[in-house]
């Protein structure tokens, strides 16, 4: 991703450690239907996380600014901007999906099949 996510956190996430970093992502993950993801995705800033990854475990990474691991997710299309193409199916199906903060991005994941 040309412009990949970097930190943007309120003061102070930048003081916490690796698993204090996990533990408020997993805290602030929620499930949000795709039509409220409107505003963030007409701004650019809803990223996909596939659904072989750890949701929370992408958002600390990415808190984190671990560039390596990025590149290497972004290489094997496990994490991308939604396209606009994945963004008319979502519209049409309107899915719950896993999200969570890492400002400026929402960073999404369909729920895994039960």
């Amino acid at each position: 991703m040309a412009d990949t996510p970097g930190p943007g956190e309120p003061a102070g996430f930048e003081e916490l450690s690796e698993p204090q970093l996990r533990q408020e992502f997993h805290a602030q993950t929620a499930k949000i239907a795709w039509h409220e993801l409107q505003p963030h995705y007409a701004r650019g800033a809803v990223v996909f996380v596939a659904t072989g990854l750890d949701l929370v475990d992408v958002a600390v990474q990415l808190r984190l600014d671990n560039k390596t691991q990025f590149e290497q997710w972004l290489a094997r299309g496990e994490v991308s901007r939604v396209s606009d193409r994945q963004a008319a199916e979502m519209f049409e199906e309107n899915p719950q999906l896993w999200a969570v903060v890492v400002a400026p991005w929402v960073l999404v994941q369909r729920q895994a099949p039960d």
